[in-house]
């Protein structure tokens, strides 16, 4: 059974208790009710995907749920009643990670505050507590996720308005904002966004590649000599779904075609490093735009890394072999999927080490994967957290440490 004090009331004191709910924002999210905004229908995760829950039927739970300190999904791709679903396409984020977004945000009272990805409405709901109605506006791409979030606001008395965009273009209409906030992860920040906010003002969002997803950047907005520019640090760890515009392709092995072609070859680099540590990883995909990973699990702990780009066609496969490892180390961080596991290469382990590869298409991917993994190491292997980014017109520079500091160099 759910306790009976279950609520905003007590979500806040347990997320401040544990140290994730600062001071400013306690009365906020005691005042503001979750679940008036998550679905009736969500999906939590399973053994083997994400089964339904329903309020109705299993009305405790679903409030254990909503209450927690946990992520629920609220909207899949699968199609109707599927039994786990695979493909999620919306949630409502954990709340200790809203909080934390929402300090790095800085919002005072009165700030014109733009949010890029309503989902429930429920972030939207805290904003608009903390800086007051009529002073937010949140843009959905989604028009059903938009119109649930639009009812939810105004049945809980929120003035906080909903508009269905796309929220690459942010909203001009409502120009300039103090702060903006995106609650989906983007490969590149768009300059709209920038444009729209005032010298002075802040943007936090989550931003990642295909490898890894994601970091937290906190940036700030000042007038430099060719237009608005934003500039400032990667914070902290955040991953969300992506931006719609930016989504990546998500079936790895769909590019993997044409296997005859490819070129063989053998590695000393073992595949767990440069993908395996969360670091290593960040770097490596800063340098490999548009590359997706996926892994095939096979027999007797081999499993084979597949490297993709769906752009060009592009693939890569490393195949790992305990016996030519030389030592036990960590297995990756990487998700099999049904389709890269039965697609697994047949493994003969060589006696001397090293990883059997193979590679087809205009980019050697993993060539380039060493390439960049040394370049990291040779850095000195940067933890995510010294990264930044600044936005301008002319695009956008990652640095290291400071801006004057390029990356790569």
């Amino acid at each position: 059974m759910t306790s009976p004090s279950a609520g905003p009331a007590e979500l806040a004191r347990l997320l401040a208790a544990a140290g994730h709910l600062p001071p400013r924002w306690r009365r906020v999210f005691a005042a503001v009710d979750r679940g008036r905004f998550v679905p009736d229908e969500v999906w939590v995760r399973g053994a083997d995907g994400y089964v339904p829950l329903s309020r109705a039927r299993e009305p405790d739970e679903w409030r254990r749920c909503v209450y927690s300190d946990m992520a629920v999904i609220t909207q899949v791709e699968d199609p109707p009643g599927a039994d786990p679903a695979f493909t999620p396409s919306s949630s409502a984020s954990m709340p200790r990670v809203v909080a934390a977004m929402l300090d790095h945000l800085d919002p005072r009272q009165g700030h014109r505050v733009l949010e890029i990805g309503t989902g429930t409405g429920y972030n939207a709901a805290l904003l608009a507590e903390f800086v007051g109605d009529g002073h937010v506006v949140s843009v959905e791409v989604d028009a059903v996720l938009a119109a649930h979030a639009r009812r939810a606001l105004e049945a809980a008395g929120h003035g906080s308005r909903v508009v269905a965009a796309d929220g690459a273009d942010g909203w001009p209409e409502g120009a300039p904002y103090d702060r903006l906030i995106a609650t989906c992860a983007v490969h590149r920040v768009p300059y709209a966004w920038v444009e729209q906010v005032a010298p002075g003002g802040r943007i936090v969002t989550p931003w990642g590649t295909g490898l890894h997803n994601g970091v937290l950047l906190r940036l700030d907005v000042r007038e430099g000599p060719g237009g608005p520019e934003a500039q400032g640090p990667v914070v902290g760890d955040s991953a969300f779904m992506w931006m719609r515009a930016q989504a990546p392709a998500r079936d790895v092995m769909a590019t993997v075609r044409h296997s005859e072609c490819a070129v063989a070859g053998r590695t000393r680099l073992d595949p767990r490093y440069p993908l395996g540590d969360a670091d290593a990883a960040f770097a490596v995909g800063l340098m490999m735009p548009g590359v997706r990973s996926s892994v095939g699990h096979g027999p007797d702990g081999e499993w084979t890394l597949w490297l993709a780009d769906a752009a060009t066609g592009s693939w890569a496969s490393v195949d790992y072999v305990p016996e030519t490892a030389g030592g036990a180390q960590p297995s990756p961080q990487h998700a099999p999927d049904a389709a890269s596991a039965s697609r697994l290469s047949p493994h003969h382990a060589p006696a001397e080490p090293g990883f059997d590869v193979r590679q087809s298409g205009p980019r050697l991917l993993w060539d380039e994967v060493e390439a960049a993994y040394r370049r990291w190491e040779r850095a000195g292997s940067p933890e995510r957290t010294r990264y930044g980014l600044t936005v301008a017109a002319a695009g956008q520079r990652v640095w290291l440490d400071e801006p004057g500091k390029p990356y790569p160099a």
